[in-house]
Formats: structure tokens, C-alpha cells, sequence
């Protein structure tokens, strides 16, 4: 099996022919893709044919993988200077004028490591982006430091790897490997890997996958012992570094990459929250990265990373928020924004939602745009979300914050006050929820949802029956999306603010008053809550955390977690509470 429409030539060197796979125009810059463990080069298909359109990208099966021959003997055949002849002759073979920028996944990324350190490459290698595999030489001193200057800390670092490395200690013991992998391992091997790291299961793993991991236990046995007992002291980068790290990584702990600066100042460092197969889990963020990074280097200017708080987590991601045009919507639209995202600000004020663009972009968003959209109107939310997929691509986390306030008594609240409350409230959320919920489920690449509800979702009040009726709602949707979509890696998270200086007190209806008492009742809900003085970034930063964290419920204000404890410890008190006039 092939990546499709590769054109495949074949390598000699030290005894072993190498399967080469090129995709894209040979006068483009070239990208040199390395696989690891157990995989062979189809592991980077998804990826590669993302990249294909703008670089000339070439994966190879690593020795002993793949279509590629293995050395014989077995021991010994593995060594990083044979794995870096390989390299060489590879890239002296597909791109013999130019530099590569070389990009490596798992033991990929390993030997990649010492291809980008090592002299005999230097000028070779035009950038290195590297994930979920670290130098065997940091590594060794990595270990160095925390057993000769042992603190608490260190040693659970210590023994946190040692535990995510279990499989390093099997694969060295002798046959058994070959054995397990030869028989039932390489069989259910397929299924383990959807089950535990939701890997589509399409043209991945290829049958070549018993070989492969029989030949590649010899990459560790080869390798582990000897680098980490005697690292090298002179492993600095060559080329400019991009660490790209999946922070669901259940065979590497990030703090291996704590030195990371020693080795490789000025590197680039990017999270993403996934498990350790992100060629196959996250290509779109990946090429993304990718893309950027390359093409920075080749233009010899500075990658746009953000400085913001975040930044290695959104940087790059496609975030859409409604309801941006002022309040909680706009401060959260500048919060994504600061951290590096690409933001879509959409309120159904065209003005609002532009100038919210600017500002996200002035905060540093890579790029921003403004769109209009009622959210309570199903067709003009399809229609956004159609130019949204068609303009800027999947949204990788959706902020539903759109949302207007009504007070009064539900007697004095009409069916057409109810209709339009839940309209923009609930529906709005829903249609969001839907139309790129459904989108991030089929992309199949994780995301995250956050649907602002309010402490008045579980603090009931005279006042506000339809408001809080219309939240509540929205808290439970989110419990029940939540679940639902846990299988797919999507998050989703419920924030519920307390009283938050927003315009919402300005606009907010009161029912039941004329309007000189609604106006008056305005300004006095607008004094109270400007006296209150929560600002809407303290909002926008828990969105943020929320998302990082993959919190369910996030109860914002000492008010809101106050009435959430009451709610469930001493719900008397909170309904007694709910009977008292408000100050208006």
C-alpha cells in the first residue's frame, strides 16, 4: 500500500534499499516526513497530502519497514549513524541542491534528532518540527540531572517516565517482542489503536505492521541503553526547532522537554490536546504548523508565534464566537486572539462584529474576520457555517455567547417575550451546537465547545423566569453533549457567570413596566453591576482555561459558586433567596 499518487523510486545505501515516496512539485521546498514506531511511512498519508499542494514532500519506510529491506544481521543494523546514512542519502537523492526541512513523529523523531545535531548534516537540514520523540542525548542528561541532584519533584518526574516507559523495557528483552507482534499483538494492534488513541480505521496500519515492529524492536535495543548511559554533550541543534507536543501523550511525560532551550534556543513549542498518534489524529493542525513554520524559514522572517497566555495551545486554531460584538463575547474574541488563534467574531451587528475583528487582531490573532449572523435564525446560521467551512475551514472550538437578558414576572411574560428569550438563548446555542458540532465530529479531529449559560441556571429568582429557564437549558444541553460527544475527542464546557459589567444591563427587556420603569430599571442594573466591577476578560480568561483543562462546568464570580454550593448543599436557602424583590 501506497500513499496515493506518490511517485516511489528506491535508495541503496549501506547494504538496504529504501522505498521513497514523493508527492508535489520537485521545485517546491522539500519536506522530508520520518515515521516511527511501529508504523512505516502511510503513517504520514493524511499530513502529507495536506502539504503536498504548497511543498515538494517525500516520507521513505524507515529500514526494515515498509516496502523498504531490512539489514542483515538484525543487531547492529540499527544504529542512529546508520539511520542518519539513510537520512543522507535520501535527501541527496530527492533534493540535492536545497536544504529539507525535516519533520519527525515517535522514533522518527528520535533519529531525527540526531540527524539536526550531528556536523556531517549541517546544511542539510533547512528546519526540524518534532513531535512525541525526544533526543536520546537530552534525554540521558535529562535523566543525569535529576539522579544527581534529586529533589522531591524530580524523582516524580523520574518515575512518572519510568512508568510511560514500560514498553521500552519489553521490547529489549530478547524473541518475545518478535513473537507477540508476529502473532496476536499485530492482529488486534489495529484495534487497540482506535479504542485507545481514536485512530481513524481506514488504510492504517498497513499489513506490513507484524514485520515492521519485529525489525523496529532492534531501533531500542540498538540505541536506548548506550545514548542514555553516555549522551553526547555537544547535541545542539543546527536548524531552527519546532517541538510539537500532544499533551494526552501516554508514553511521554512534557516535562522531558523542560532543557529544551539548551539545545535548541529560540525553539518553537506548540500543544496539542491529543493522544500520541497525531499524524493520524490532528493532521489539519499539524500541516498547519507545518506550513507556517516552513514557509517562515524559507522567507527568513520570524514564525508568528503569539506571546500570549495559551499561545502554544491555540496558536493557529480556528475559533468562532457569537455574540462578539461587545461584552463577554468581544474580551473572549481578543483572549483567543492574544493567544494566536484565528478568530471569527459573528454578531448580528455588522459594525460590532468588525470592529471586534480589529481588536482580536490587534491583540495578535494571526488573522480575524467579522461575520454577520442572528443566531436565532436557523437559515442564517446554516448560511454562516456554510461560509465559515468554505472560507476558513472546520472550527476547532466554537464559543455560543450570543445572548439577551429578560426580567419580570411570569405572569407579565408574554408567549412571543418567551419565544424570543429562548430564540437567541437556547436555539442559538443549539444551532450552533449543531451545525459545527457536526462538522467537528465529522472532520474527526477533536474540538471543543463552550456554551456560556449563567449562575441563574441554577439560582432561581421571581424575576427572571424566562432568562433563567433559557440557561438552565443550556446547562443541561452542554451535560448531555458533553457525553455524547466524549467518544470523539470534542470537548464541551458550560460557563456560568455571575454578575459581569456587560452591555447586556443597557439592552436587557423588563416586562410588565412602561417604558420610562424599564428605562429607569436599566440604569439601575447597569450602576449595580458597573459597582460590581467583574470585567468580562476575567470571563474570557475561564473560557480559555476551560477549554485547556476540558472543564464540564466552570462557575464564574465568588456569587456564582456561592449559589452553585447552595444549590446543592442548602437548596432551601437558595430558594428562599429566589422569593426577595430584586433592587430595582
Amino acid at each position: 500500500m501506497t500513499l496515493t499518487g506518490a511517485r516511489e523510486r528506491r535508495v541503496r545505501t549501506g547494504g538496504v534499499e529504501l522505498c521513497v515516496a514523493e508527492l508535489g512539485d520537485p521545485e517546491q521546498p522539500t519536506v522530508v516526513l520520518v515515521h516511527g514506531y511501529p508504523d512505516s511511512k502511510e503513517v504520514w498519508s493524511e499530513v502529507a497530502g495536506r502539504l503536498a499542494g504548497r511543498f515538494h514532500v517525500v516520507s521513505y519506510d524507515v529500514r526494515g519497514h515498509g516496502r523498504s529491506t531490512a539489514p542483515e544481521p538484525l543487531r547492529g543494523g540499527f544504529t542512529l549513524e546508520k539511520l542518519t546514512d539513510d537520512f543522507l542519502a535520501v535527501v541527496d537523492t530527492v533534493s540535492p541542491d536545497r536544504p529539507v526541512h525535516l519533520v519527525g513523529h515517535d522514533w522518527g523523531s528520535v533519529q531525527s534528532w540526531e540527524f539536526v545535531t550531528v556536523k556531517r548534516t549541517e546544511g542539510r537540514i533547512a528546519s526540524f518540527t518534532s513531535m512525541s520523540g525526544p533526543s536520546l542525548d537530552h534525554f540521558g542528561h535529562w535523566i543525569k540531572q535529576r539522579v544527581s541532584r534529586p529533589t522531591p519533584r524530580r524523582v516524580g518526574q523520574l518515575l512518572g517516565q519510568g512508568a510511560k516507559s514500560w514498553y521500552v523495557y519489553l521490547l529489549h528483552t530478547p524473541v518475545l517482542p518478535e513473537l507477540a507482534w508476529r502473532g496476536p499483538l499485530g492482529r488486534r494492534w489495529p484495534g487497540i489503536l482506535r479504542r485507545m488513541e481514536k485512530v481513524p480505521g481506514d488504510d492504517y496500519p498497513t499489513p506490513s505492521l507484524p514485520a515492521d515492529a519485529a525489525h523496529g524492536a532492534w531501533l531500542y535495543r540498538d540505541n536506548i541503553r548506550s545514548r542514555l548511559r553516555h549522551p553526547r554533550a555537544d547535541a545542539r541543534a543546527h536548524a531552527p526547532v519546532q517541538l510539537i507536543t500532544p499533551v494526552e501523550d501516554v508514553f511521554l511525560s512534557p516535562r522531558l522537554y523542560d532543557d529544551l532551550e539548551r539545545w535548541a534556543p529560540g525553539a518553537i513549542r506548540r500543544t496539542l490536546p491529543a493522544g500520541h498518534w497525531i499524524p493520524r489524529t490532528r493532521p489539519d493542525q499539524l500541516a498547519d504548523w507545518i506550513t507556517e513554520f516552513v514557509t517562515s524559514v524559507e522567507d527568513e522572517r520570524p514564525v508568528p508565534v503569539a506571546s500570549g497566555r495559551h499561545a502554544d495551545r491555540f496558536g493557529g486554531q480556528l475559533v468562532l464566537v457569537t455574540g462578539a460584538g461587545s461584552g463577554i463575547g468581544r474580551a473572549a474574541a481578543c483572549a483567543f486572539g492574544e493567544a494566536g488563534a484565528r478568530v471569527v467574531a459573528v454578531d448580528r451587528d455588522t459594525e460590532s462584529a468588525v470592529r471586534t475583528a480589529e481588536l482580536a487582531r490587534l491583540s495578535g490573532a494571526r488573522r480575524a474576520w467579522a461575520e454577520t449572523a442572528d443566531v436565532s435564525d436557523e437559515r442564517s446560521m446554516e448560511k454562516l457555517a456554510e461560509r465559515v467551512g468554505e472560507a476558513y475551514g472546520v472550527v476547532d472550538v466554537l464559543v455560543n455567547n450570543a445572548g439577551i437578558g429578560l426580567s419580570g414576572s411570569f405572569f407579565a411574560t408574554t408567549t412571543d417575550d418567551w419565544r424570543e428569550v429562548l430564540d437567541v438563548n437556547l436555539w442559538g446555542v443549539i444551532h450552533g451546537c449543531r451545525l459545527f458540532g457536526r462538522l467537528m465530529a465529522e472532520r474527526g479531529q477533536g474540538g471543543h465547545i463552550v456554551n456560556i449559560a449563567s449562575a441563574a441556571a441554577y439560582q432561581p429568582s421571581k424575576a427572571l423566569p424566562a432568562y433563567s429557564t433559557s440557561k438552565a437549558a443550556v446547562l443541561m444541553l452542554s451535560e448531555c453533549l458533553r457525553a455524547e460527544l466524549a467518544g470523539q475527542g470534542i470537548g464541551v464546557s458550560a460557563v456560568c457567570p455571575g454578575f459581569v459589567h456587560t452591555n447586556i444591563t443597557s439592552t436587557a427587556r423588563f416586562v410588565g413596566v412602561d417604558a420610562a420603569e424599564e428605562q429607569r430599571r436599566r440604569g439601575r442594573a447597569t450602576r449595580w453591576y458597573g459597582l460590581r466591577g467583574y470585567p468580562p476578560e476575567k470571563v474570557a480568561a475561564a473560557i480559555l482555561r476551560a477549554v485547556v483543562r476540558d472543564q464540564a462546568v466552570v462557575h464564574i464570580t465568588p456569587e456564582a459558586r456561592g449559589a452553585r454550593l447552595l444549590s446543592r448543599f442548602a437548596p432551601g436557602a437558595l430558594r428562599a433567596i429566589a422569593r426577595l424583590d430584586p433592587p430595582l
